[in-house]
């Protein structure tokens, strides 16, 4: 059973505070080179322009071309695009649903209410973001009313997703909340039913774990509860990211 100490740190204090963050421009910057697959600069123009494999040298070219990206109708809506957050290099790599409100207006995934919670439950098990972690979503902009994205939606976004886990290449996937999971692997099981297993996905460890808002939905920390299992979760992940010498 685990220390209810520990479980403790799940709790999230309404007045803490984030660690410090410097929100992100929406101003893109030149990108300096190109593709020969693709025309590289009409990417960001319609979500029918493919990006194969390979189409990004570094973060910094992608992250340029998904700020000025209007591959959907959610540019039309959108404050901020909100690409990543974290280290680059991380061998975890965490993946979300969309940005909420917090998220649109500051360009930084997982910032919020959730966000607090999530630096919690990863200091628990001496994770970080700033070192061992890097962050991002489904969808880089917020669906209106923080409803879930539409599968065009999604559609329009993974081509960029699947350059960031190429770049940043995590040994460690943690896709939080159903919709993170059927985005990537296609997976429809409810989240109850496949938190906490491992699931190999083109090569790759991932793992399904409760979102932080579940979690602030759902505060009791008593066996079997939510909070309870997400403890378990992360005391695996931890072990597996200590046996891959992570």
């Amino acid at each position: 059973m685990p220390d209810l100490d520990q479980l403790s740190l799940f709790d999230l204090d309404p007045d803490s505070q984030m660690p410090s963050i410097e929100p992100a421009t929406n101003q893109p910057s030149a990108i300096t080179s190109a593709s020969p697959e693709v025309d590289f600069d009409l990417i960001p123009t319609s979500k029918k322009i493919p990006i194969p494999p390979g189409t990004y040298k570094n973060l910094e070219e992608l992250t340029t071309h998904c700020r000025m990206c209007d591959r959907c109708d959610l540019s039309q809506s959108r404050t901020n695009v909100v690409v990543s957050r974290g280290n680059p290099h991380a061998k975890i790599m965490i993946i979300g649903e969309a940005p909420g409100q917090n998220e649109d207006e500051q360009g930084l995934p997982f910032v919020g209410r959730s966000g607090q919670l999530l630096e919690k439950i990863l200091a628990s098990v001496n994770l970080s973001t700033e070192e061992d972690i890097y962050i991002c979503n489904i969808g880089k902009c917020r669906p209106p009313e923080n409803r879930v994205p539409t599968p065009e939606e999604i559609a329009a976004c993974t081509p960029y997703l699947m350059e960031q886990i190429r770049l940043v290449d995590p040994k460690i996937i943690l896709l939080t909340g159903a919709t993170a999971v059927r985005g990537l692997t296609g997976i429809k099981q409810g989240i109850t039913k496949i938190r906490g297993t491992w699931i190999e996905w083109q090569g790759r460890l991932c793992m399904p774990i409760y979102h932080p808002a579940y979690l602030l939905r759902n505060p009791s920390r008593e066996p079997g509860s939510p909070k309870w299992q997400m403890w378990q979760d992360m005391q695996t992940i931890k072990a597996k990211c200590d046996e891959l010498g992570g």
